[in-house]
């Protein structure tokens, strides 16, 4: 967690919910649907992950018609930042527009939580003038904390522990370059960070094989890993750590790493590219992959560290497609959290 968090600095020393009166005054009452937000893929069923790689290809199709499609009109979306983005921020807000709706971006600096103000009170206020909102932080918790307190869908754009939306646009990379989900192999290299642990939940719920080399102290959560095991019992979805990379890769349908040293952990930088220098995407791990196996990386790269250049940039990589995806999942997810508000409003 990062020690200059906004967010976390009124979790540890505003745990308070806010004055009985105000959060009563603020309520619209009966409490939002548990199923409200997008926090994790592990919290989706997976017919609705069905659902939202459905609508994502739809509006992907519509998007390359320059077919005008605008259910959210008259909506606004807010942006909550901690941390940098560059996809993230630029893919919902543009993604917003094109569904005809807005977006406001809000650095956590220039609200008044960074005066004190309590998550509680924040989140139920901005729900009466918002629609959505996407929180990208540096603790889970955070998240969880506004998903609790906003009466208005909650998506989490990253924490340290998750990044879902970039898992589930993942899975629509792979099923448009591989025709299906179930059975395909994917195989992370590398630190056992955010992204993986979301891949991992991601894979448990779409019936893939998945399979992670990380060195010592470099694991995915385990918790993460033991409930996608279970989960994975009900869809054919296997998942598997291992040590040394040549193993984890081989026969692999897709071959996917990240950054060694995430946000907030510049300062470990040195030890990190030490200690991971074993576990680079290179030219002799894609040899033990199937000779189609599509290259992947959310992005921003370092070339030479975890990825070679010859990987990122050659005929194998999907990078770009990969990042163009974060828009149309991103759009679904919209889509199918903000329309259902909607309708809920209007039916009141």
């Amino acid at each position: 967690m990062g020690s200059g968090s906004v967010f976390s600095r009124r979790a540890q020393t505003g745990k308070r919910r806010g004055p009985r009166g105000l959060r009563s005054a603020l309520s619209n009452g009966g409490g939002p649907p548990e199923d409200k937000d997008l926090l994790t893929v592990a919290a989706l069923p997976a017919a609705r992950v069905t659902r939202l790689l459905a609508l994502a290809a739809r509006l992907k199709t519509l998007r390359r018609r320059r077919a005008l499609h605008q259910p959210l009109r008259g909506m606004t979306l807010g942006l909550l930042f901690e941390k940098p983005s560059t996809r993230t921020r630029v893919s919902f807000e543009a993604g917003m527009s094109q569904l005809g709706g807005q977006s406001l971006f809000l650095s956590a600096a220039d609200i008044q939580l960074c005066r004190g103000e309590s998550v509680a009170d924040t989140a139920r206020v901005l729900s009466r003038y918002l629609d959505g909102l996407v929180i990208r932080t540096y603790d889970h918790a955070i998240v969880e904390e506004w998903a609790r307190e906003a009466t208005i869908p909650v998506i989490n754009g990253l924490t340290d522990l998750c990044h879902p939306c970039q898992a589930l646009a993942d899975l629509l990379t792979i099923k448009e370059r591989k025709g299906r989900l179930r059975g395909i192999k994917l195989a992370y290299v590398g630190d056992g960070n955010n992204v993986a642990n979301s891949l991992i939940e991601a894979a448990a719920q779409a019936g893939m094989a998945i399979s992670l080399a990380c060195p010592s102290g470099y694991e995915p959560d385990p918790r993460i890993v033991r409930e996608a095991r279970a989960a994975a019992a009900g869809t054919g979805a296997s998942i598997e750590l291992f040590r040394d990379p040549l193993l984890a890769v081989k026969e692999a349908d897709v071959l996917y790493t990240d950054v060694w040293t995430s946000m907030g952990q510049e300062r470990e930088q040195t030890r990190r590219l030490k200690e991971l220098a074993q576990y680079q995407l290179n030219e002799r791990l894609a040899k033990e992959a199937k000779p189609d196996a599509i290259v992947m990386h959310c992005l921003p790269a370092h070339r030479g560290q975890e990825i070679t250049a010859g990987l990122l940039d050659g005929p194998q990589s999907v990078v770009l497609d990969q990042a163009e995806n974060r828009l149309h999942m991103q759009k679904a997810i919209l889509v199918e959290l903000l329309s259902r508000r909607g309708a809920m409003d209007s039916g009141r």
